[in-house]
């Protein structure tokens, strides 16, 4: 399948893998570039840019497609060292970058000089047109379904993806909800040019986690997500656990006084002991809604080929027999 998105990526299908905070490791990167896909290293799990140098260069014999880097750009108060960050990038030959969290527009200089592809996250249109003007070559519009950061507008695709294809020019991905050829095809019609997914990727046999997430997501319906830290301004999508329970506990005790230490311990270094240990009520961890669309754990080649075969057949003959 040709889009806009597989020529700009040079990929053969438009699925892309998104950056996932202890999952984005070279086995998942390099199984979802193999198969066709753009697969995602997440670059602030590794703890220094020389770390980060070893991953990608533990990519680069994994696999000889295409792969990116994920950069989160957080508070300026908590910054890493971006630019050794970047370096590493850089040096390492990596071509696409995913930005996400604040406006990457201060490290856009130096990425693009580097011929350095950009996409980054975006929850709402304002945000991507500012991403289009800062000169990122594409986006990634996530809806309210989304894991992780949804942001404050509570808009879902159905609703956010034309509105994106109204107003944008450059391509643009679409991200929450995404699970298989239905969600692709669906991304395709309202204008988006390819689709990331987050949540799918991680209930694969490649993703580096352990078992019990993996069956914690196949077992969980469209119901078992919930929203935490909405009166702080930022929101997060995870799954319903003992962890979640005692945040929301926390919320409602504090009312309009929350702050974020008053959570800290229940949504902060939750990750190794999650994704790593098995520990699933260790915290909250970032899940969407799409859970109730993911029923087994297939290969990365598996999963992506299944869903291009199902976006064919839709495309070729459901939607090509209304036609007749």
């Amino acid at each position: 399948m040709k889009t806009r998105i597989t020529e700009l990526l040079g990929i053969r299908h438009p699925i892309m893998q998104g950056g996932m905070h202890h999952v984005g490791y070279a086995e998942l990167a390099s199984a979802v570039s193999n198969a066709g896909g753009l697969g995602i290293i997440t670059g602030l799990t590794q703890k220094t840019p020389e770390l980060l140098a070893k991953e990608i260069a533990r990519c680069r014999e994994m696999t000889d497609q295409p792969f990116g880097v994920n950069l989160t750009f957080l508070p300026a108060f908590t910054a890493p060292p971006y630019p050794e960050y970047i370096r590493a990038i850089i040096e390492g030959g990596v071509k696409v970058v995913e930005t996400a969290g604040r406006n990457p527009q201060a490290y856009m200089p130096a990425l693009k000089a580097a011929g350095i592809k950009v996409i980054h996250k975006c929850t709402s249109v304002r945000h991507a047109l500012k991403a289009e003007e800062i000169g990122c070559d594409a986006v990634s519009v996530d809806g309210f379904e989304c894991g992780g950061h949804p942001g404050e507008d509570d808009v879902p695709n159905f609703i956010l993806l034309p509105r994106a294809a109204e107003e944008l020019k450059i391509p643009f991905l679409a991200s929450g909800g995404m699970a298989d050829g239905r969600s692709l095809v669906a991304a395709l019609a309202m204008g988006a040019d390819g689709i990331n997914m987050g949540t799918r990727f991680i209930a694969t046999q490649e993703a580096p986690v352990h078992e019990k997430v993996k069956q914690a997501i196949v077992a969980a319906s469209e119901l078992d997500t919930t929203l935490i830290m909405r009166s702080i301004r930022n929101t997060e999508r995870v799954l319903m656990n003992e962890g979640v329970k005692r945040v929301q506990a926390i919320e409602r005790e504090k009312g309009a006084a929350l702050s974020i230490n008053d959570i800290m311990e229940h949504v902060a270094g939750v990750y190794p002991k999650v994704m790593n240990d098995g520990d699933l009520d260790a915290g909250a961890w970032s899940c969407g809604m799409v859970a109730g669309l993911i029923h087994d754990v297939p290969t990365c080649q598996d999963l992506i080929d299944r869903i291009m075969a199902q976006a064919d057949q839709l495309i070729r003959q459901r939607l090509g027999g209304m036609l007749a």
